[in-house]
């Protein structure tokens, strides 16, 4: 992760020399005074540019990441991913209302993030009350309602032809931003839900055994699994929310950590929130210096390389279990 934020800090259109990079970093410290040797513009675009969309990355990633594990861990399924219980779906919707409405009467992209974060949240509440019996009922649940949050989000592109381009611009994903406001704004989501999914790390592992055998141990599956949920849907909606719809983050980092560092959620879900930044910054990286001074949509580069490794790990999985 320390390698991924360095080299997003120091590669771009401007480069920027790691080390000076660091000096210029240390300068934020209380009565910190080192020359970084970098003039007025490269700091400017270091603080203001570089250095919060690195952070922006690792934070998003992260979420997907820790969320992506966290899924899996619940569900006791390995092809379980943030987007499974419609927030893809209910992002989507919002966020294309939002785009409708703003080409009507001039909204914000401020606006665009806030009505897609309400939007995943919609879907996961949905989902919640339509499925909340068994684990399955709750998985066929998540499949309705993105299906029916889908079609709405169809009807509406339909109906407003105008505004597809900037819709499916958002679907793809991006990390663009203006300051630090939107890093300020995940913040607090990410590490609320970060706290929750850590503490129950350890409930996972007891919850692999099945219900019965976790309640015979003391614990309440039911109450365990409705707080895992919540706090992975919570990050996963504000992190959908920021960046737009970023594909194979969850679902590809958590399996990564688990051919590294053995199956246990007690590892897993810290060691999938520092690989999941990582691997969205470098994601970002790629997108904005391959086609430079355009930038490639970042969903894009995760789905490249996701894709392959994602079907490289299904067919291991198959040729053991044949």
């Amino acid at each position: 992760m320390i390698l991924a934020a360095a080299a997003g800090v120091a590669v771009g259109p401007v480069s920027v020399n790691p080390w000076s990079a660091l000096l210029e970093i240390l300068n934020w410290l209380p009565f910190v005074s080192l020359d970084s040797g970098l003039d007025d513009t490269h700091v400017t675009i270091l603080r203001e540019l570089r250095i919060p969309r690195v952070v922006l990355g690792l934070l998003v990633g992260g979420m997907l990441g820790i969320s992506g594990a966290a899924y899996q861990g619940v569900f006791r399924n390995p092809l379980a991913d943030p987007y499974l219980l419609g927030i893809a779906a209910g992002a989507g919707l919002g966020a294309t209302l939002a785009i409708i409405a703003g080409a009507d009467g001039g909204g914000a992209a401020y606006g665009v993030e806030a009505a897609a974060f309400l939007g995943a949240l919609a879907a996961v509440g949905a989902t919640m009350i339509l499925g909340s019996g068994t684990v399955a009922s709750l998985l066929l649940a998540g499949v309705a309602v993105a299906s029916f949050f889908t079609a709405v989000q169809t009807y509406l592109i339909q109906r407003e032809w105008e505004n597809f381009r900037e819709v499916y611009t958002w679907i793809l994903g991006r990390l663009s931003t203006s300051g630090w406001s939107e890093v300020l704004r995940l913040l607090p989501y990410a590490a609320a839900a970060t706290l929750v999914m850590m503490f129950f790390r350890n409930h996972l592992d007891v919850l692999a055994v099945g219900d019965e055998e976790a309640a015979t141990l003391g614990l309440r599956p039911r109450r365990v699994r409705i707080a895992v949920v919540l706090s992975a849907s919570l990050a996963t909606s504000a992190a959908v929310a920021t960046a737009g719809l970023i594909g194979f983050v969850g679902l590809i980092v958590p399996h990564g950590v688990r051919l590294m560092a053995g199956v246990s959620n007690r590892v897993v879900l810290p060691l999938s929130l520092l690989f999941g930044g990582a691997f969205l910054t470098l994601a970002d990286l790629l997108a904005r210096t391959l086609q430079s001074p355009a930038e490639l949509p970042i969903g894009v580069v995760t789905a490249f390389f996701g894709a392959p490794f994602f079907l490289a790990i299904l067919r291991s999985r198959i040729g053991r279990t044949a």
